[in-house]
């Protein structure tokens, strides 16, 4: 569900890692940014860094559902789940989650940026021959450690997950007190509802975590490496000083149409694909988990 998703919209995560990252890349709207890179970069820009972003998500994804469903099973064994208890879940699997998989981020974060177009003539360039190699020339010119930049950020970010299961879930209960099983309906609506919420609450977070995570900056005005920051607060009034507050949501148009359409298509995919394996086993899906 994950990996059909993020395919179909991944063009949207384009434009807004651009935003982001490039500092001085004027906000534009989302069809407007996109034009832009292909006109400058090629028609296969907006697909740049496909495969690695996939073979992350996929990991990722797996750790998080496998977690949270094991932890589930374990704390809830067969009783009706709460919304309290689904948070507590959500948040532990998103922190399992990011200590595993966070060097893969920062590994397709540069890949997804690499030969792109920046206007901030700060940011160096890199040339990897692939994610093996990136894996290489990071741990040999910025340490080991540098491979989990951004996990701070990232571990308050086990919140946007959270939130989200958390409304999803709840959502889900309440419709299921008034009929057998979602619809295909159902599933988009509250999963795009419940991933809506939990983008907009956690946005400015993501965007340090972008930061952090590209690491590529060479110089900010107080002659620090921005990719040896940790201090999320810091980056936050950098931000504001110089964009105004707005600065923090800069690219939220395109994270929002595409974690929304994400979500919603992945939670639908994940519906179906989850009765038809009942189905398939001979099994009875208990429709209140």
């Amino acid at each position: 569900g994950s990996m059909t998703a993020m395919t179909v919209f991944f063009p949207l995560d384009t434009a807004r890692l651009r935003l982001q990252v490039d500092e001085k890349r004027k906000s534009k709207t989302t069809p407007a940014v996109l034009l832009e890179i292909i006109k400058e970069e090629g028609l296969l820009a907006p697909y740049r860094g496909w495969f690695p972003v996939i073979s992350s998500l996929c990991c990722s994804n797996f750790i998080y559902f496998y977690t949270f469903n094991s932890l589930k099973g374990l704390w809830v064994k067969g009783q009706h789940s709460t919304t309290g208890k689904d948070l507590v879940l959500g948040v532990v699997a998103g922190v399992v989650n990011v200590l595993l998989t966070t060097p893969l981020w920062v590994v397709n974060t540069r890949l997804k940026l690499q030969g792109a177009k920046f206007r901030n003539e700060d940011i160096v360039p890199t040339n990897y021959k692939g994610i093996i190699d990136a894996f290489h020339q990071i741990i040999r010119d910025e340490g080991v450690l540098t491979l989990w930049n951004g996990t701070f950020p990232s571990l308050l970010l086990v919140f946007n997950p959270a939130i989200q299961f958390m409304f999803y879930e709840g959502f889900k209960r309440k419709l299921l007190k008034k009929q057998l099983q979602l619809t295909s309906l159902d599933a988009f609506v509250i999963g795009a509802v419940a991933k809506a919420v939990a983008t907009t609450l956690t946005y400015p977070l993501q965007t340090v975590q972008s930061i952090l995570r590209f690491g590529r900056h060479r110089l900010n005005p107080e002659n620090r490496t921005l990719g040896s920051l940790r201090n999320i607060l810091y980056l936050l009034q950098q931000r504001v000083r110089r964009f105004g507050l707005m600065g923090l949501y800069k690219g939220l148009e395109a994270k929002l149409l595409q974690t929304v359409l994400t979500a919603a298509l992945m939670f639908l995919v994940y519906e179906k694909l989850t009765a038809a394996t009942f189905t398939v086993m001979g099994l009875k899906h208990s429709r209140r988990h």
